[in-house]
């Protein structure tokens, strides 16, 4: 097969992960003018429309949803064929990728994931979403090139890497009125508390041990995200129980201290997961080597 074919099949893929040409150029590093000459070769080549234009984007047809699989499981075969030979200059490269993440991971991680890019891969852009059930569905079609966060749901049928360990801390106010540099028990069920819930942060392991403990939160505001918390605490009397990586960002921008928990509570991993069909994919693997040495042991 010549490498325009592997081109061809190439736009297939993306444009069927992507609903999108524009998209499946970009994440290919070609002009869209040649995905659509691409994508219209392919049409003639099976006798069929393969997709079509609707409100949620470029939708497959019948035939085209029968035949992806073999032509995904090709794709997949002669990338692993080609293993080493394949190659990402990143100096040179332009290609966007999707991470998945938590908002902690925006504050702490993104800022120094786009400054190393910015002086080594300055044509390499990142769009993040938020870690969420479907995740798994959406790193298994393409549509996210990494996740990054704790996802006990993806250890299995998932290729993953620990980055570092993480555990938690509790924030207060600096000023507030009862509690010192000392967090006892009994405070910590008499104090008011926030509580964010949001996947991908290891959150559960906090309910669990205090329902273990038979300890009791008196939680007055649950938040969507940590974006608002540290502002939130500063300026009332409330608690609240944070990643320590995270608590010690919020510490800088908001007149709150670190406290740590009057219990035990269990260290966590922060990992990256990817799926097996983009292990051998260059461009994938050298944002997880990028990942793993910008990060690992944070």
């Amino acid at each position: 097969m010549s490498k325009l074919d592997l081109e061809w099949l190439a736009v297939f893929d993306e444009v069927y992960k992507t609903g999108n040409v524009s998209k499946a150029a970009e994440r290919l590093g070609m002009a869209q003018a040649a995905a659509s000459t691409a994508l219209n070769k392919l049409r003639a080549h099976f006798d069929d429309r393969l997709f079509t234009r609707t409100a949620q984007g470029m939708q497959p047809t019948p035939h085209a949803e029968r035949i992806y699989p073999n032509l995904r499981e090709a794709l997949a075969q002669l990338a692993q064929a080609q293993g080493n030979r394949s190659s990402f200059d990143p100096a040179q490269a332009q290609r966007r990728f999707r991470i998945c993440m938590t908002d902690i991971s925006e504050v702490v991680l993104l800022p120094g994931l786009l400054d190393h890019l910015r002086r080594s891969a300055p044509g390499v852009h990142i769009e993040t979403e938020i870690i969420s059930t479907i995740s798994g569905r959406r790193l298994q079609d393409g549509e996210v090139d990494l996740a990054v966060g704790f996802m006990p749901q993806l250890d299995a049928g998932f290729y993953q890497q620990t980055l570092f360990m993480q555990n938690f801390v509790c924030l207060a106010a600096k000023n507030h009125p009862r509690i010192g540099t000392k967090l006892t028990r009994k405070r910590f069920e008499a104090e008011a508390h926030a509580v964010v819930s949001t996947s991908g942060t290891g959150h559960a392991i906090v309910d669990t041990t205090l329902a273990r403990l038979g300890l009791k939160r008196n939680v007055v505001v649950r938040l969507s995200s940590f974006l608002s918390v540290a502002r939130i605490v500063a300026q009332t009397e409330l608690l609240v129980v944070v990643p320590r990586i995270l608590g010690k960002v919020l510490a800088t921008q908001e007149p709150v201290k670190l406290l740590e928990p009057p219990f035990a509570l269990q260290d966590y991993a922060v990992k990256q997961h990817w799926h097996e069909r983009f292990h051998a994919d260059p461009g994938n693997a050298w944002l997880r080597r990028t990942m793993a040495q910008l990060f690992s042991g944070s």
